[in-house]
């Protein structure tokens, strides 16, 4: 954003345009952009607001000054430390020693005038954790996907939006076919349309040793009624995968797996395993058990954040369960956090954390703080439909029922990862019941219980919208059946939580509540 309006000096950008140019293709609110209006102004010491001046009704207008020096001047003039940096090439400076010399350097900065804000913006993106991992992001070159002359069309399509998808992580750069050779990996693939699904095979390789890094196998059914939504899952069913497994080879643990080292990893994935075998069916002598496991073995290896993420969920899981008495729930919420911050500090750029984060906040209600943390995972794979679930949940919450509904309906449209495709369309169903829509969600409702008939979930929200068509006899039935499914069920468990709802959901919910009472749910 200090690039964006260092560029654009005494010229009014509006909300949208800032939005639209540093969160491209991501669902996020206002307060995101507040936010970082709020920061931007205390790096530079506008406590008055009159560098970033707010023009009403319109946006807002950087008034300064702007000229541009040599980033390597910048920088060499500006500390010691990233000399060394700019003489070989992208900064290696500890991100630690940048905020440190920030810190010291920021009152001088505001009262120096902005002639290098440009220069040092330049510097810190130099300093994201992608260049931090090995001086650059690595480089994938995605070949144009082989398929038959009757497929062409549909394996163009599914190569430009592989490439375009992949080009949105920060953590890597995608570079042209042609300077294949030059790159660290390659993704190749190939496609061929069956009678009743399009088939794929792609993997990617490292470019040095041929070595085959990834790969998988995708199907898609074909639709004739809808090519756009098979083109998105073919590409989704491809970008998903490779996406989590490039984030897992840029955040991959330096440390080696020896006594001087870190344990080693299929160590800590035995306790993992063991601590959560079967944790749905378990009991709260169980749940203890795997607990104390847990908690010793990142007690043994606090930076192993495989073992934070498994803690955390467990915690969470304890409290959804009730396995913690009351007066402890509060406690393992705030311990999973923490434990989750500290990954996160680890590893920054890790989805899985990142998710872990995302899922915490969402069920912890602290919707602000998850469509930050969501937007962060999606950033990292734009076809992570889980984290376009919980900014979809955020958004239900803030009362944006139309911006809900497009991202579940988007997630709906990756359908990655399958397991959980239920989900999607189980929130569209119930985005269009707070939108007094009973009709339109009757069709999502109905296909997510025959993909998960025995979530019971659906069921009762089904019977919503039976009896917002009338049908008093259906409802009953549907609710019948989700009681069955979920018995000691009642409004506080089946609606969504109300901490830090906006009115305009608590509206909404209460009419859903009246439907819900209506075909036979209990309240209490």
């Amino acid at each position: 954003m200090l690039v964006l309006f260092a560029t654009n000096p005494g010229r009014v950008l509006s909300k949208r345009e800032l939005m639209d140019a540093v969160w491209p293709n991501v669902h996020v609110g206002e307060d995101n952009l507040f936010q970082c209006i709020r920061e931007i102004r205390s790096a530079l010491g506008d406590d008055r607001r009159e560098v970033i001046r707010v023009v009403s009704g319109s946006g807002y207008l950087f008034e300064a000054e702007v000229s541009a020096e040599p980033a390597t001047r910048v920088a060499q003039a500006a500390h010691p430390a990233l000399r060394s940096a700019t003489q070989t090439g992208p900064a290696l400076v500890p991100a630690s020693s940048w905020r440190r010399f920030v810190r010291r350097r920021r009152a001088a900065v505001a009262t120096a005038g902005l002639g290098c804000i440009l220069a040092l913006a330049i510097i810190m993106m130099m300093l994201a954790p992608g260049f931090l991992m090995a001086g650059r992001p690595p480089s994938i070159a995605v070949m144009p996907v082989a398929a038959g002359d009757e497929d062409k069309a549909m394996a163009a399509i599914m190569t430009t939006r592989l490439a375009d998808g992949l080009a949105q992580i920060d953590t890597i750069s995608v570079v042209a076919p042609q300077t294949s050779q030059q790159a660290d990996f390659i993704v190749t693939g190939e496609l061929r349309k069956t009678e009743r699904s399009w088939e794929a095979q792609a993997r990617m390789t490292r470019t040095a040793t041929g070595e085959i890094v990834w790969t998988a196998p995708v199907s898609v059914v074909i639709d004739e009624a809808d090519l756009a939504l098979q083109q998105s899952r073919l590409v989704a069913g491809v970008g998903y995968p490779l996406a989590m497994r490039i984030n897992a080879l840029v955040n991959a643990d330096p440390r080696p797996a020896t006594p001087e080292g870190r344990p080693s990893a299929g160590g800590a994935k035995v306790v993992i395993e063991q601590a959560t075998a079967s944790i749905i069916h378990t009991s709260r002598e169980r749940f203890a058990t795997s607990q104390a496991m847990l908690e010793k073995a990142l007690a043994e290896d606090p930076d192993n954040v495989d073992l934070a993420i498994a803690l955390a969920a467990l915690q969470m899981r304890g409290v959804q369960m009730i396995w913690y008495d009351p007066t402890e729930s509060a406690a393992a919420e705030a311990h999973a956090g923490s434990i989750l911050k500290r990954a996160l500090r680890i590893k920054p750029t890790s989805i899985p954390v990142l998710d872990a984060s995302c899922r915490l906040l969402s069920a912890t209600n602290e919707f602000t703080e998850s469509l930050v943390v969501c937007a962060r995972a999606l950033a990292l794979n734009p076809w992570h439909a889980p984290a376009l679930t919980h900014i979809g949940i955020a958004q239900l919450q803030a009362g944006r029922f139309e911006e809900a509904l497009s991202s579940f309906k988007r997630a709906d449209s990756y359908d990655t990862p399958q397991v959980s495709r239920w989900t999607w369309k189980l929130n569209v169903g119930r985005t269009y019941l707070l939108m007094g829509r009973s009709e339109d969600a009757l069709p999502w409702l109905k296909k997510s219980i025959a993909i998960t008939p025995a979530t019971g979930r659906s069921h009762m929200l089904l019977s919503a919208a039976y009896i917002g068509l009338g049908r008093p006899a259906e409802a009953r039935a549907a609710m019948d059946q989700g009681m069955a499914l979920r018995p000691g069920s009642n409004l506080g468990n089946v609606l969504l939580p109300i901490k830090n709802a906006s009115p305009v959901l608590l509206a909404a919910a209460a009419l859903l509540a009246k439907a819900l009472l209506a075909a036979g749910l209990p309240e209490y």
